[in-house]
Formats: C-alpha cells, structure tokens, sequence
C-alpha cells in the first residue's frame, strides 16, 4: 500500500513497511510509528529498522493519518526517498575499486556531516554535481531527508550524484584513509586556508552541520582541517556556500587536467 506525496514515496501498513525494511533498505528515510503501539509485528519493524540502520520516529496517531490520507495505516508509515541511497561499499567499489585505482584516478567525494535543511542539503548537492563529485555519503541519523525540497533545491541534480548512506561517519572515513585517500575536514578555526591547501590527490571532503560543524569524532578522524579566509565583517557563510566553495577549490586540479575540446 502506498502514496505519493509531494515526490516522496509512502508505504503504509505493517506488512507493506516491514517488507520494504528488509528488501530495499537503502531508499528507506524513515519509519514513523504511533506513539503506545506494541505487538510482535511492531517489534519486527522496530527490528528491521534497526537492522538497516533507518531511523525510528515515535509520532501521534493525528501525524499519521496526516500524511496517509484515508488510507489504513495500521499505526506505522515509512518514507521512501524519491532517489534510491546507495550500499557504500559497493559504490566505493565502483568509483575506484583498489589502491592503484585510488591513487590513479584521484577521486573527490564528499561526506555530510548531520546537515539538517533539506534545501541546505540540496544546495549542497548542486554543487557537488557541478564539481564532478565522484560521490557523496551522509549519515543515517540526523541529516535532512533527500525529500522534494532538497531535490528542488538542488535544481534536479540531486539524481545525478550518487549518495550513499552509513551508520558510522568516523568508521567510513577510517576506511577511506586505508583506501589511500585524503580526508579534509572543514573547519572554521582551522589554521591552513582552503588555497592553501593540497587537493591533487585522492580527497574526501568533510562538511559540518549548520549550526555546531563537524562533531568532534568526525574532526579527529579527518587528517587535516581547512578554513575559508574571509575579509569582511562576516563569521561564517551558510553551509552550502561554504562547501561550494571548497568543492570548486578540490576540484580545481581536475578541472585543469582534463583535456580541453581541442586536445
């Protein structure tokens, strides 16, 4: 049983939510129970959620019946992103499956670290698409949704980048560092500027939250920290600015090695 609403998939019902859980994870945003509801399918959903690392949102029965309309909903509803996630590990593959791959191709990806606007989100993304990102990973707990807005705001090129999902920030970027890659922390308080900064190699850029930046543990799993040096009477720029910005300077040494029209 399911919905459209608003470019985002709904899927109703016990059974329906649970199914989806455990077959196709990875484009689960969210499951959404009523607040006092038990029982052994409740349990299994709860289970399965856990499982694939989805969030769980206790909600009144009036947020469920908001968004299921009038059909049955059996105290639980799940949000499906309109842009399937992918499994990490198997995009990783993809984009550069061993260390010489790594090291020959210099990808540039992009970690998110809990931003919670979905427009932020998209902004963001649209600039990752026009840098050449090789592909984006986020956290599954506390990051805005890939919802309408988000793909609004990333003018439709949210579906042009690949994005993964993980449970564990600092484990992933453990796991990118023996993969051979660079990972770059973006912080404000960081003494090298982002023009001063090596970007011709394997990089992994890690952006911060709105408001707090990068949570400690994903700062010290970063090998270096950059800063955006700024003139002006202002402290810090809006997240998506910021990683426009920082994003152009990786890419900058892609741009000017690859081969013009004429060459």
């Amino acid at each position: 049983m399911k919905e459209e609403r608003n470019d985002t998939s709904l899927v109703v019902g016990r059974n329906p939510v649970r199914e989806a859980l455990e077959r196709r994870p990875e484009q689960i945003e969210k499951v959404m129970i009523r607040r006092g509801v038990s029982g052994a399918a409740i349990a299994a959903i709860r289970d399965a959620a856990a499982a694939a690392g989805v969030p769980v949102q206790h909600v009144p029965e009036a947020r469920l019946h908001h968004e299921a309309g009038d059909v049955n909903h059996q105290g639980v509803i799940a949000m499906a992103a309109p842009v399937q996630y992918r499994i990490a590990d198997e995009l990783l593959a993809e984009i550069a499956p061993s260390w010489d791959a790594v090291r020959a191709k210099k990808p540039l990806l992009l970690v998110i670290d809990r931003v919670t606007d979905p427009r932020n989100f998209g902004a963001v993304l649209r600039s990752a698409a026009a840098a050449g990102v090789d592909g984006v990973f986020v956290p599954n707990q506390h990051m805005a949704p890939l919802n309408a807005a988000a793909i609004k705001a990333s003018a439709g090129t949210a579906t042009r980048v690949p994005i993964a999902r993980v449970n564990d920030l600092p484990a992933l970027l453990k796991q990118l560092k023996e993969r051979s890659y660079w990972v770059i922390g973006a912080d404000g308080t960081a003494d090298t500027s982002v023009w001063q900064m090596e970007w011709d190699r394997p990089t992994v850029l890690v952006i911060g939250s709105e408001g707090e930046g990068l949570q400690p543990s994903v700062r010290e799993a970063c090998d270096r920290l950059v800063a955006i040096p700024m003139r002006g009477p202002v402290e810090s720029l809006n997240v998506a600015v910021a990683a426009g910005i920082l994003l152009f300077a990786a890419s900058r040494p892609r741009l000017e090695s690859t081969p013009g029209p004429d060459a």
